[in-house]
């Protein structure tokens, strides 16, 4: 075997587990993000201030060859005071929301709770 195939041969199973290492450290550090966020939010208090909704979207993923489609609903609410915040929603209120619609929302953190229309 020439030089080349035994540096490859050597170098794979390090890149391998390299690659193997930094994908796994890539989900563990999603993972604990997502409960350090779930915590937060449950300490947070729960508020309901009124609001104005200023805007709607939706970030659709997937849905080519034989994958499905899946969609994530935000709406941005302003308050009195100019601050803004964005929060994620399901479709089913993302629907029964308008832009510019006046009222009184409540959340916890980022969580979003509801929204009543004055």
């Amino acid at each position: 075997m020439d030089t080349f195939g035994l540096y490859f041969v050597g170098f794979a199973p390090i890149f391998i587990g390299a690659v193997f290492v930094i994908v796994f450290g890539f989900i563990i550090f999603a993972i604990i993000s997502s409960v350090k966020q779930w915590n937060k939010n449950n300490n947070s208090p729960k508020l309901s201030v009124p609001a104005q909704i200023v805007a709607k979207r939706a970030n659709t993923r997937g849905g080519s060859g034989n994958s499905s489609a899946s969609t994530t609903y935000y709406i941005t609410f302003q308050f009195d005071s100019g601050d803004r915040l964005e929060l994620q929603l399901s479709g089913k209120e993302y629907g029964m929301l308008a832009e510019d619609d006046l009222g009184v929302l409540t959340f916890q953190g980022t969580r979003y709770h509801s929204f009543e229309r004055k």
